[in-house]
């Protein structure tokens, strides 16, 4: 009858048990707080410095993007005049939110639905790049702000 060797899981000699212990320490210190920091910071600099190119001044959409909106962007439903704003508008609220941490599931669940219909109807087949955007994204709706996001200081989730 064979019998097994229990081995304790931090007693393994040799390779694994090293890499056991470097993925430990990894852990500890690139926790929760710096992943949705980056994150955050990250997906807010896309789509801030997207939005920052639909305007001239400080919130005046310019007509570089009214016109993208209506012969390349040609989102279903909405006019493009109207698409313009509320994309110009969301490019520059929902990243702000993000970097401060101040709802940052709401904010995440909003660019995460920007990036689908960007997806769906505008560049369909640039979804590797959208990935890219989605996964910090989801890890923010599924995990929130952190400890360091106005969200943790006043406690909301």
């Amino acid at each position: 009858m064979p019998t097994t060797i229990a081995a304790d899981e931090h007693n393994v000699p040799g390779l694994r048990s090293y890499w056991n212990g470097l993925a430990a320490r990894l852990q500890d210190w690139i926790g929760h707080d710096l992943l949705a920091l980056a994150s955050r910071s990250a997906i807010a600099g896309i789509f801030f410095l997207s939005g920052r190119t639909k305007v001239d001044g400080w919130l005046s959409v310019n007509e570089t993007a009214y016109t993208l909106f209506r012969d390349d962007y040609k989102v279903p439903i909405l006019p493009p005049e109207i698409a313009a704003h509320l994309a110009t508008y969301a490019e520059h609220l929902f990243p702000l939110l993000l970097v401060l941490g101040l709802c940052t599931r709401l904010s995440a669940l909003a660019l995460l639905g920007m990036t689908a219909v960007i997806q769906i109807f505008v560049y369909p087949d640039a979804w590797p790049t959208h990935l890219t955007w989605a996964v910090p994204l989801l890890y923010l709706i599924g995990r929130g702000g952190g400890r360091l996001a106005l969200d943790h200081a006043l406690h909301i989730k």
